[in-house]
């Protein structure tokens, strides 16, 4: 049962009412930004809950049990708020959101109603949709370790035991040119063969993306050029002398970590449980008579 202020619920008893909804967001580097669907600005412990940004709640669902809840939080994407580029970089994924039920007159009257974490961020144009889920979402992400053929571990994570700041995982560069959208053409710091980072990670280090990371899906190295392929377009204006440090990559197999990284003591994988294959595969001097069909012809 929840319980409701008595501030808040003096106020809720009367024959008027002056509420309005607040949202608090906290991004997982720390910047914490306010809003409210009031017509105006509210300030409460520090925080300023900032209005005509268009944020509303546009669906709310409650669940009981174990059911994961959620809703949708709807608005326009502006200076004042939530930026494009910051949602195309990551920077509010997985952000902490704080539902509040406040008297507008008297701020510090007020109800916790949810507390959820976004999900999907949906775009269209100026606007967007943020899917909140609940904190049963929590109960859905897998815990411990897999039973699997591939690498369950990080490369460079303690299991793992590759020191990643050793130079031959490693490698800064500069972009000297943009061939396409997500397609980078690069000097780096050393010689590295085509592939050596392919699944890795990019992280820029100067330029407007100083700070945010990229996956790279190929890397390939000719006598004219080396050039990274990203999985998706960096979240803004790339320029010549853009900086970067790259990290290699690692697709999980055991071969790769037993060739690439010679680690292979270290794997966290199980590479010789059967597969699919095995299981359809005919018994080893067997007849070409299993095709599939009958056996009593």
């Amino acid at each position: 049962m929840r319980e409701i202020p008595a501030a808040l619920a003096a106020r809720l008893s009367g024959g008027a009412t002056t509420l309005c909804h607040c949202w608090s967001l906290t991004r997982r580097d720390g910047l914490a930004l306010g809003f409210t669907d009031h017509d105006r600005d509210l300030t409460r412990d520090g925080l300023v809950y900032t209005a005509r940004t268009g944020l509303e709640a546009a669906e709310a669902s409650a669940e009981l049990g174990f059911a994961v809840g959620g809703g949708d939080v709807a608005g326009a994407l502006s200076s004042a708020g939530i930026a494009p580029e910051d949602v195309s970089a990551g920077l509010f994924d997985g952000a902490t959101v704080e539902t509040w039920l406040v008297d507008w007159s008297a701020p510090e009257a007020r109800l916790l109603m949810d507390v959820a974490t976004i999900g999907e961020i949906r775009r269209a144009g100026t606007a967007f949709v943020a899917e909140l889920r609940g904190l049963m979402h929590r109960l859905d992400v897998e815990r411990g370790r897999l039973y699997r053929a591939t690498c369950d571990a990080e490369l460079g994570e303690p299991r793992c035991g590759i020191d990643l700041a050793e130079g031959r995982w490693r490698s800064s560069g500069t972009v000297l040119a943009m061939s396409a959208p997500a397609r980078l053409v690069v000097a780096l710091a050393g010689t590295f063969a085509s592939g050596w980072f392919a699944g890795g990670r990019l992280r820029w280090t100067g330029g407007a993306n100083a700070g945010l990371d990229a996956d790279i899906r190929a890397h390939l190295r000719t006598d004219a050029a080396v050039t990274l392929d990203l999985w998706q377009p960096p979240a803004r204006a790339v320029a010549p002398g853009d900086g970067f440090v790259l990290t290699a990559g690692c697709d999980k197999r055991f071969a790769t970590c037993r060739e690439k990284f010679a680690n292979g003591l270290n794997f966290q994988g199980f590479p010789h449980m059967p597969g699919n294959d095995f299981v359809v595969r005919p018994a080893p001097g067997s007849s070409a008579v299993l095709d599939g069909g009958s056996l009593f012809r």
